[in-house]
């Protein structure tokens, strides 16, 4: 029989059945043919009020004055006791918030025995619901005292950093404008916490998704977030800072990390795959093997490697910017005892 005549009939089936059958199976066909171009497309609309995430919202509104004066506090190094420490040594807001510049020293007062963390990045962590990895701490006023008067951080005092400030003429002139009094305690906190309320980083390709905008994530990591979602990973990482809500014990099902802390906070997955190292201890050097380690240790799934690349493609799209530009990795990454 000629090839331009054939048309296959399956038993049982009408003869115009049959030829509606052929015709989709060629449909078919053809979809698995162009399925590379297809990926491309766009991912589908958003379900935004059914999503467990949600965009990161603007700043909140605060007094100008006391935002100045927080910024310039959390870049001066003389809250430090030797005067060589400042909040973006350890959370540089040039590049990722997390790892100093250059990989230099963060903590040079730590004791040799002391518990070495991971540096979390203080972008976003304004929306954590706790501070720290081991989420000992609830406000980032009482983070700033903390950072200030621990001998394993900065070591100094208030009365001491307080003292230094109040003999800057130009720094008590900007605590009178923003706060109507000399340098104090209070004003102190007050104003570095509101500078890091702004350290926000909207604008990442997730949240444009999210806010309508199909073209800003593609159909692979689309699927990544799907699988994502699947899996069970959202359980733990959701909201508006896709985790910092909750706390966990890690190693449920195989060990992960270093033991210690047992109980973490989870992290905020805002900017990760900027944020290298991983986990509490950086013992995961690439998001890669974080994904693989974290699906076994906590979901007892080995994932395949299309799993494993389509899920940092999702992570991928959670990079926000800052003051405009993509927040960025830093070009050296190392540990250190700081908190966020």
């Amino acid at each position: 029989m000629p090839a331009s005549s054939y048309s296959p009939r399956l038993t049982g089936i009408a003869p115009g059945a049959s030829r509606s059958i052929a015709r989709l199976i060629l449909l078919v066909l053809t979809f698995c043919v162009a399925w590379p171009s297809i990926a491309q497309f766009p991912a589908p609309q958003p379900r935004a009020d059914q999503e467990p995430i949600t965009p990161i919202p603007p700043p909140p509104v605060q007094d100008p004055r006391q935002v100045a004066l927080g910024e310039r506090l959390f870049h001066d190094p003389r809250l430090s006791h030797n005067n060589a420490l400042s909040c973006n040594s350890c959370h540089d807001l040039s590049t990722n918030g997390a790892t100093p510049p250059n990989g230099a020293s963060a903590s040079p007062n730590s004791a040799p025995d002391a518990l070495v963390l991971n540096i979390p990045t203080v972008f976003n962590a304004a929306l954590n619901f706790r501070l720290n990895w081991e989420g000992d701490v609830r406000t980032l006023e009482s983070h700033v005292d903390q950072t200030v008067r621990n001998p394993r951080r900065m070591g100094s005092s208030l009365d001491e950093a307080l003292n230094k400030l109040r003999a800057d003429p130009d720094v008590t002139r900007q605590f009178r404008e923003a706060f109507g009094r000399e340098p104090d305690v209070a004003g102190l906190f007050g104003a570095i916490a509101a500078y890091e309320r702004t350290l926000l980083t909207p604008g990442s390709r997730f949240d444009r998704w999210l806010e309508g905008d199909v073209n800003a994530i593609t159909a692979e990591e689309f699927a990544g977030y799907q699988l994502f979602k699947s899996l069970g990973c959202v359980s733990c990482h959701q909201g508006v800072n896709v985790g910092g809500n909750m706390y966990q014990r890690h190693g449920v099902f195989h060990p992960l990390a270093s033991p210690k802390p047992e109980i973490v906070r989870v992290p905020s997955l805002r900017n990760v795959a900027v944020t290298p190292p991983y986990f509490h201890d950086g013992s995961a050097p690439t998001l890669s093997k974080a994904v693989q380690a974290m699906a076994y240790a906590q979901l007892d799934r080995k994932l395949t490697d299309d799993q494993t690349k389509a899920i940092v493609a999702f992570l991928d799209t959670l990079t926000g910017t800052y003051l405009g530009k993509p927040v960025t990795q830093a070009g050296q990454f190392r540990q250190s005892d700081a908190p966020e």
